[in-house]
This record gives structure tokens, C-alpha cells and sequence, in this order.
């Protein structure tokens, strides 16, 4: 039996954003799959903003307008709320943020509808959020709370470069009293069901120390000898393939060279570093980007949830220069999830 094309939304983020011309730029990049009837992308946001970008670009797709509860086309646009007040492109306003969270909120229904397989999200501001009176940090913090969870996980993804993290929008100082051993086990253990998911049968799990050559001994800190060791032995013991605590220094290269198929990381810039690193090309001789790669997945969530791995960008929005390979890699982890999850063809 043949199953129907897996349909995604992608939420627009903030209007004011790159987030307008990158979907639109996605889109013409993805047309073939979508005529061929081996993708479905519904675009939720601001139709003000869509129709900007499409005239910037010089772009004649159609975004045709879908009611809510009906089956997605091919390709399809629904607002995600009534047009109250202009939005500027580029500027930092409530109204981008209100736009930004209910493009969301509607997704998420759609998803737990069964409507759609998974949600793409494009970026949001945090500012325009909150002043829109949404006190969130930002897209994690808003999908645990309109989903109903209570803590999610995120994994940044860029080629086979698979890194969660088991905090993230953190102090640092505040790290290691949230190092526990039932919270690096939860990370560990959404960790090896998105690789399963991913079609990787026997994961192999590497876990990051937190300290330098993982506290030495107890020198430099016992966290890796009291938290993380003990953790990882309970994993092995049960028959996972889990190794750690490696240190910090050593751990991504491992990762990069095949040794490993994801590695858990300690802190927020622990993770984020390598794969940013390795997935923002920039030109050596002039300093501009060249190309962005990378994928931020929310893990735990009870919907398939993926992500650009940069921001709104402000700076560069309206000028139609914005990069949108990292949409589109977000688009293929997002079916390569659902796929695993689902059992689409």
C-alpha cells in the first residue's frame, strides 16, 4: 500500500525576518519533489510578509490559501492570525512576535491533529516575542509549554555531526547543579530514539565531560566521576552502546571521524561550537557567509519538530540575500524523522 505524501508545516517565524524570503527561496528549490507528489509543505504565517518576499525575489510560485482542517495540497499557505498592524522588515515589533507564536500554536495543532507529520520552523526574535506577551525564551520553551511537556532536548545536526545537549539556555555557573544522573540519562536515552528513528539500528553514544580531561581524577571537578560515570555504566549495563565521560577536547573529532554516531554535550556552547563551526561557511578573503548548514531538533516533544540552526537576522532581512540550505536540510530531517516514526514510504 502506497501512503500519501507526508505533509509539514513550516512556521514563518518572525514576519520582520529572513524567515519570509528563505521559505520562499526553499520552496523553488523543492518544487520538483513537491510536483512529484513525494512532499507536502504548508506555510504558516503572515501573508503580508510571504507576499513581500515573493515580489523581492522576482518569484511566480503560488502559496494558494488552505482552510484550516483541510488536507494539504502540494504547496499551501494559512495565516496564522489576523493582520492587525504593518509589519516592517527588519525591525524588532510586538506584532512580529504575536505572528511568530501563533504560526506556531497552529502548527502544533495541526501535528496533533494528524494533519501534518512534523512542523519546520523558521527563526523568531525573543524581543518581538515577549513583547507580543509571550514569555518564552523561545521556540523549545513555547512547544513544551503548547504541547504540554514539562522539559525537552535539543539536538543540533549538521551531516553526521549529531549533538543533544543536556542544558542549553543556562548560566554557566549554573551547569553543574543541573548535571543530574536522571537528567543526562533522559538526554541519553531521546538521543538514541531519534537515531533510531534515523534508521542508525544500533546507535553508538558518546557522552561529553563536563570538565577538563573529565576532572582528572577528581582534580578538576567530580562531576564526570559522580554523575556522568555511573550514568553511562547503568546505560552499558543494560546494553547500550554509550561511552564517556570523553573528554571535551577530543570528544567532536572522535564524532567527526565515525567513531561515534552522536555525542551528548554538557552546556549550551559545549554542542554548539563544533557544529556551527563545521556547518557556517564563511569566504576566508572578504568575511561574508557563503552558505549555512545545520538543523536544531527538539527532542522529547510528543510532535516531530526542526529547525533553521540561525536567527532572524534582521540585519540582512529584505535584501534577498538570505541563505535557505538550512531550511531545506530541516525539511529532509524532518521526513527522515517522520519516516522512522511513522512509516512513511
Amino acid at each position: 500500500m502506497t501512503h500519501p505524501a507526508p505533509a509539514l508545516a513550516v512556521t514563518m517565524g518572525d514576519p520582520a525576518g529572513i524567515g519570509p524570503e528563505i521559505i520562499v527561496k526553499a520552496c523553488r528549490r523543492l518544487l520538483p519533489r513537491l510536483e512529484a507528489g513525494a512532499l507536502r509543505l504548508l506555510v504558516l504565517g503572515h501573508r503580508g510578509a510571504l507576499e513581500r518576499a515573493r515580489h523581492l525575489l522576482g518569484e511566480t510560485l503560488d502559496f494558494p490559501e488552505i482552510a484550516p482542517g483541510a488536507a494539504p495540497p502540494p504547496l499551501g499557505f494559512m495565516a496564522a492570525g489576523a493582520e492587525q498592524a504593518p509589519i516592517a522588515t527588519g525591525e524588532i515589533a510586538a506584532e512580529g512576535g504575536r505572528f511568530a507564536y501563533l504560526a506556531v500554536a497552529r502548527a502544533v495543532a495541526l501535528a496533533q491533529a494528524g494533519i501534518v507529520a512534523g512542523i519546520v520552523t523558521a527563526p523568531l526574535n525573543k524581543a518581538a516575542l515577549n513583547l507580543a506577551g509571550y514569555r518564552y525564551a523561545g521556540h523549545t520553551d513555547m512547544l513544551a509549554a503548547l504541547t504540554g511537556v514539562k522539559s525537552s532536548v535539543m539536538l543540533l545536526v549538521h551531516g553526521n555531526m549529531r549533538v543533544s545537549h543536556v542544558t542549553t539556555h543556562v548560566a554557566l555557573a549554573d551547569v553543574p547543579g543541573l548535571l543530574t544522573e536522571a537528567r543526562l540519562r533522559r538526554t541519553i536515552d531521546l538521543t538514541f530514539g531519534a537515531l533510531r528513528d534515523l534508521g542508525i539500528a544500533r546507535p553508538r553514544l558518546a557522552v561529553a565531560a563536563l570538565n577538563p580531561h573529565a576532572g582528572e581524577g577528581g582534580l578538576f571537578g567530580r562531576q564526570d566521576l559522580d554523575v556522568t560515570a555511573p550514568a553511562v555504566a547503568r546505560c552499558v549495563a543494560e546494553g547500550l552502546d554509550v561511552a564517556g565521560p570523553v573528554p571535551g577536547d577530543t570528544v567532536f573529532v572522535k564524532l567527526r571521524g565515525g567513531q561515534f554516531d552522536a555525542v551528548v554535550a554538557m552546556y549550551h556552547d559545549q554542542g554548539h561550537i563544533p557544529v556551527k563551526l563545521l556547518g557556517f561557511d564563511v569566504d576566508p578573503a572578504t568575511g561574508a557567509w557563503r552558505s549555512l548548514s545545520g538543523v536544531n531538533v527538539t527532542l522529547g516533544l510528543p510532535v516531530i519538530r526542526t529547525s533553521v540552526d540561525h536567527g532572524t537576522a534582521f540585519d540582512i532581512a529584505g535584501r534577498g540575500v538570505a541563505q535557505e540550505g538550512s531550511l531545506i536540510e530541516a525539511v529532509e530531517l524532518a521526513l527522515a524523522l517522520a519516516a522512522g516514526r511513522r512509516g512513511f514510504d
